[in-house]
C-alpha cells in the first residue's frame, strides 16, 4: 500500500512539474503568438470592420422602406376673415384653412437607380477589405520575424549553458582524479587549486549565464503576448534550425510580391486611384426612384378619409461646387503619388537587405566552418595535454591552458552557428519565405 501510495505520488509531481514548465520551439513560440498577440486581434477586427462596411456600403442601392404615423390637433385654428377676400358675409366671419383634427399615415419606398460615387464607394470597399487582409499577412510575417529574433539570443544562451554542464562535468571528474593522485602523492597541490579554480570560474559563468538566459525568456514571452510568470524551456537547439534554415538559396532572386508589406503599398495605391476616379466626373447625375402612399383622417367634430398616392423620379445633377471636387481630385492624386514614392523606397530597401543578407550569409559560412576547424585542433590539444598530465610528463599550467582553449573553442562555435542562423533567417526575411 505504502509503495503504490509512493508511486502516485511521483506520478503526480511529475505531471505538476511538467505543467510548470513546458519546452516551446520556435514554431511553438510563433503559433502562440499568432494566437494570442493583440497586433492580430486589431487585423482581424479591421476585416470584420471591412465586411461591414461593404454590406454598409451596398445597402444604399437596395430599397428603402419607412413608415411614419403623423396626428395633429389644432387648438387654435388658423383662419382669415371672409372680407379679406372679398366674401359678402356677416361681419366677423373667417375662413378656416385647417381642421381642428388630422391623423395622417405614410408608407414609402426609395430606391436608388444610379450613382457614380455608389458605385466607386462599393469597389473601394472590396478593395480595402482586400487591403485589410493584405495587412493581416503582413501583420504575421513581422510578429513571425520578432518572435524569432527574440528566441535566437535565448537559444545561443541554453547552448552555452547545456556546453558549460558537460565542462563542469568532465572538470568535476578531472578534478576528483586529481585529488585521488594527490592523496597518493604524485601531484601537488597547486595541480588541484589550478582545477578548483577554473571549475569555480566555470560554475560562476553557468549562473551568469542563467540568469541572462532568464531575462531573454522574459523578451521572448513579450514578444508572444505571454505572461511572464508561466514558466517555458526552450525546445529547439541550433542544430535542428539550421537544418531547417539548410535549404534556403542566397542566389535565389527577389520576388516583390512575395514580400506582405510590398503587396499592402500596392494596394494602398488601388485605393488612391478608386479615389482620384471619384472626384474626376462631379457632373455625372444621380437619379433615385420613390413611391409614397399617405392616407389621412382630417376633421372637426366629423372626421373625413382623405387617401393620396404619388410616385416619381429624382434627379440631381451638380453644376459647379466651387472647386471642391477638384480640390479633393488633387489631394487624391497626392496620396497616389506618395505611394508611389513609397513603393519605389521599399524597393530599394528590400534590395538592401537581400544583399546584406547575402554577405551576411557568406561571412557566417566561412566563420563556422573556420571554428568548428579551430574547435577539432582545440580538442585535440586539450586530450593530449590530459594525457601528457596523467602520465607525469605534463603540468596541470599546460592542461589548465588547453582547458581554457577549449572552452573558448566551443563558445566560438556555438556563437559563429548562431550567427549561420542568423544569417539564415535574414536571407529567408530578404526573400519573403
Amino acid at each position: 500500500m505504502i509503495r503504490a501510495f509512493a508511486i502516485i505520488f511521483l506520478t503526480t509531481c511529475l505531471i505538476h512539474i511538467s505543467e510548470a514548465q513546458r519546452a516551446m520551439s520556435l514554431e511553438d513560440c510563433v503559433q502562440y503568438a499568432l494566437a494570442h498577440h493583440p497586433e492580430i486581434t486589431l487585423a482581424q477586427l479591421d476585416i470584420r470592420d471591412a465586411d461591414w462596411q461593404i454590406r454598409e456600403n451596398t445597402a444604399i442601392a437596395l430599397p428603402q422602406f419607412s413608415l411614419g404615423v403623423n396626428y395633429q390637433y389644432f387648438f387654435k385654428q388658423p383662419s382669415i376673415p371672409a372680407e379679406a377676400f372679398g366674401f359678402e358675409a356677416d361681419p366677423g366671419t373667417k375662413l378656416t384653412f385647417a381642421l381642428k383634427n388630422n391623423l395622417s399615415g405614410t408608407v414609402g419606398v426609395n430606391q436608388l437607380l444610379f450613382s457614380n460615387s455608389y458605385l466607386l464607394g462599393v469597389k473601394a470597399a472590396r478593395e480595402y477589405r482586400k487591403y485589410a487582409d493584405l495587412r493581416l499577412q503582413a501583420t504575421k510575417a513581422h510578429l513571425r520575424n520578432a518572435v524569432t529574433d527574440a528566441y535566437l539570443p535565448a537559444l545561443l544562451l541554453e547552448e552555452n549553458v547545456t556546453i558549460l554542464d558537460k565542462n563542469i562535468d568532465v572538470q568535476q571528474q578531472f578534478l576528483g582524479e586529481t585529488q585521488e593522485v594527490h592523496k597518493a602523492g604524485f601531484a601537488e597541490q597547486l595541480d588541484v587549486d589550478r582545477l578548483q579554480y577554473t571549475l569555480a570560474r566555470l560554475i560562476n559563468e553557468r549562473e551568469n549565464l542563467t540568469r541572462q538566459r532568464e531575462i531573454l525568456i522574459d523578451v521572448l514571452q513579450f514578444a508572444m503576448h505571454m505572461p511572464v510568470k508561466e514558466d517555458i524551456a526552450l525546445g529547439d537547439d541550433l542544430t535542428a534550425l539550421l537544418d531547417t534554415y539548410a535549404s534556403i538559396n542566397p542566389d535565389e532572386e527577389l520576388d516583390y510580391m512575395k514580400r506582405p508589406d510590398y503587396v499592402t503599398v500596392l494596394k494602398a495605391r488601388e485605393l488612391s486611384e478608386i479615389q482620384v476616379a471619384l472626384y474626376e466626373k462631379p457632373w455625372l447625375p444621380t437619379l433615385a426612384g420613390f413611391a409614397q402612399y399617405q392616407p389621412s383622417l382630417q376633421g372637426n367634430d366629423k372626421l373625413f378619409w382623405i387617401p393620396s398616392a404619388i410616385v416619381g423620379l429624382q434627379v440631381n445633377m451638380p453644376i459647379y461646387d466651387g472647386g471642391l471636387s477638384r480640390s479633393k481630385k488633387e489631394r487624391a492624386t497626392v496620396t497616389a503619388l506618395k505611394t508611389d514614392i513609397q513603393k519605389e523606397m521599399l524597393e530599394h530597401a528590400f534590395d538592401l537587405e537581400l544583399e546584406s543578407a547575402r554577405k551576411q550569409f557568406a561571412n557566417a559560412r566561412s566563420r563556422m566552418q573556420n571554428e568548428e576547424k579551430n574547435l577539432q585542433l582545440a580538442q585535440r590539444i586539450y586530450d593530449t595535454s590530459e594525457t601528457k598530465f596523467q602520465s607525469g610528463i605534463g603540468s596541470s599550467l599546460e592542461v589548465t591552458q588547453a582547458q581554457i582553449e577549449l572552452y573558448q573553442s566551443q563558445a566560438l562555435l556555438i556563437q559563429s552557428r548562431y550567427e549561420m542562423l542568423q544569417a539564415r533567417v535574414a536571407l529567408k526575411k530578404a526573400l519573403g519565405k
